[in-house]
């Protein structure tokens, strides 16, 4: 296999009942050996994503993975593979066992924005920023989202026609995406996207929010998540207009999160 071939590989973020999530040692022997990393592997010929994200909990920590939640899918490109990751969260519901170093690696839990351990794997950066992103948050288009008053961690985003400092976390419609970026870094601007050409445009982003105010919203980012998974987390901006519209299960569908539009 070459280096050019691309390697499909999985990887979940699995947790616990604190809300930690855990990271593990390359062992000894393994490219990066050392290196912290969600666990995860190769998907071998003929095996689902999931199913090779079961074995490989199995075989490196021996714990059951009854259920996983697809997240988000990148492709990254090391000195010895090129590899495509989708990504998994387990919830601390869906999975069961005692956690063994089958393999001999160190395994820790660990919090987002405050991690103890080093050196992180290259590909697992980005990932570990989205997850600082919360999963609930609220707020209104025109002014800015931000977290629930005791939820950590808080964040508070805003439009990037409010004039907030540079330093702030920003969002923007997609198509003006590469514009901003030339002034902002992309590590702080999320994208506003409503059809196909902007979901493309907002992978270079930080976040997507994806606002729902009728059937076809949804349908459309049904499509996307099952056909064109998303390099980055996708927030579902739940608009006032649409309260009164049945609401898929967002979570199970590799949706990061959810906005409830207030007046």
């Amino acid at each position: 296999m070459t280096q050019d071939n691309l390697i499909e590989v999985v990887a979940g973020v699995l947790y616990n009942q604190r809300g930690e999530f855990l990271l593990s040692s390359r062992p000894a022997g393994k490219a990066y050996a050392g290196y912290w990393e969600f666990a995860g592997g190769k998907v071998e010929p003929g095996e689902s994503p999931l199913a090779a994200l079961q074995r490989e909990f199995a075989e490196e920590l021996g714990i059951t993975v009854n259920s996983a939640t697809p997240w988000i899918s990148k492709t990254h490109r090391y000195e010895h593979a090129h590899v495509h990751l989708q990504f998994y969260r387990i919830a601390a519901d869906q999975w069961q066992g005692q956690l063994t170093a089958r393999e001999q690696q160190s395994w820790s839990w660990q919090q987002p924005a405050c991690l103890t351990v080093t050196p992180i794997l290259p590909a697992n950066a980005p990932i570990l920023a989205a997850l600082a992103i919360p999963a609930h948050m609220s707020g209104n288009l025109n002014t800015g989202f931000h977290t629930a008053a005791k939820q950590e961690p808080a964040l508070k985003i805003y439009p990037y026609h409010s004039g907030i400092a540079a330093e702030s976390i920003i969002y923007t419609p997609a198509d003006q995406l590469q514009q901003l970026a030339n002034l902002h870094p992309v590590s702080a601007i999320w994208a506003i996207c409503h059809n196909s050409e902007e979901w493309l445009q907002a992978q270079a982003a930080a976040a997507i929010i994806w606002p729902v105010g009728q059937h076809e919203d949804i349908q459309l980012l049904l499509h996307l998540l099952h056909n064109q998974p998303s390099s980055v987390p996708v927030m579902v901006l739940q608009q006032i207009n649409a309260q009164l519209i049945a609401q898929p299960d967002w979570m199970t569908l590799g949706v990061h999160g959810i906005i409830l539009e207030q007046q």
